[in-house]
């Protein structure tokens, strides 16, 4: 798309939403600058609260675990910090067996 084109199609969308604006503005009573204002805004609200990411409710279960791991993590350390060997794989098992996992 040339330059121009971008232009003439710019124009065209101004002259389209000017069209729909001064309409709404006269039934409303309200001034055109303040209906544009608000439209702007409420299109761009709506666009930053669609990409705002969604967090996930987190569980009572999933709560209960994260306390859990916590507590007994430090069990399974090294005093550097590191995991002893297999010690992530046990610290899991046994918060799960803390929070209460499994009871079917």
């Amino acid at each position: 798309m040339t330059p121009d084109e971008k232009l003439l199609l710019a124009a065209r969308l101004r002259v389209l939403a000017d069209s729909l604006l001064v309409p709404t503005a006269a039934l409303t009573g309200l001034p055109p600058a303040v209906v544009q204002g608000f439209v702007e805004g409420t299109t761009t609200g709506a666009v930053a609260a669609a990409k705002a990411p969604r967090r996930k409710k987190s569980t009572a279960y999933g709560r209960k675990y994260k306390a859990a791991f916590k507590r007994v993590a430090p069990k399974y350390k090294l005093k550097n910090g590191k995991w002893k060997s297999n010690g992530f794989k046990r610290a899991v098992k046994e918060a799960h067996r803390i929070a209460g996992g499994k009871k079917r």
